[in-house]
């Protein structure tokens, strides 16, 4: 078992992250440029072959998975990714592989890029705008809570955007540190955070 494996210190690369075999992300999938990195995940644009079609892939190299904790996170993430599948807010998840070395999760491509750099790009919003770009980012956090999902990790550039030219067009990406907790009830999270004043400033809207 995975847990085994970590326990004896063995190599971390003969973990099963999915528990199943899966086809070669190659076979389907030509990997592209990065397009962000993460703390455990790095995104790459990669191109469906039959297709032509364009997606995002996100591989999780499995030598950074020291911990059980971090193969559950992983899983996790999966399993909450399609558990929040088909809302419009939310970035669709379309194939998962495994090799070795990594997992990787094949995604909706969002091409409009970070809110927080559409945000720095605008200088300001007005306040009628800034309204209505919380109002959407609310809308999807009680959408989670209303399916026992909670994001852990809400911030601009954690929301990209399907359109370039239009700022409504926000969905939430990055579900590594969700987690499912029953409604009504109470949950234990085992991390926390701290909001420095860089952070504080990123993640605010600036309004005329």
């Amino acid at each position: 078992t995975a847990a085994g494996i970590l326990r004896q210190g063995l190599d971390p690369t003969s973990i099963s992250v999915l528990g199943r075999k899966t086809a070669d992300l190659r076979e389907h999938y030509i990997l592209g440029r990065k397009l962000g990195q993460g703390q455990f995940g790095t995104t790459y644009l990669c191109t469906e072959i039959s297709t032509g079609c364009d997606f995002a892939c996100k591989t999780i190299l499995k030598r950074k998975l020291i911990t059980k904790v971090d193969v559950e996170d992983v899983r996790r993430e999966i399993q909450i990714m399609h558990h929040l599948s088909g809302h419009k807010n939310v970035v669709s998840i379309k194939d998962v592989y495994e090799d070795a070395q990594a997992v990787h999760i094949v995604m909706e491509l969002l091409p409009g890029g970070e809110l927080f750099d559409r945000i720095q790009g605008n200088g300001r919003y007005s306040e009628m705008k800034a309204a209505e770009i919380t109002r959407i980012v609310v809308s999807i956090v009680a959408m989670c809570h209303s399916l026992g999902v909670m994001h852990r990790d809400l911030k601009p550039e954690n929301f990209l955007l399907l359109d370039k030219d239009n700022d409504l067009s926000i969905k939430a990406i990055d579900f590594g540190l969700s987690v499912y907790f029953k409604p009504g009830g109470h949950i234990q999270l085992h991390s926390c955070c701290t909001l420095s004043n860089h952070y504080t400033s990123r993640a605010r809207f600036l309004v005329s």
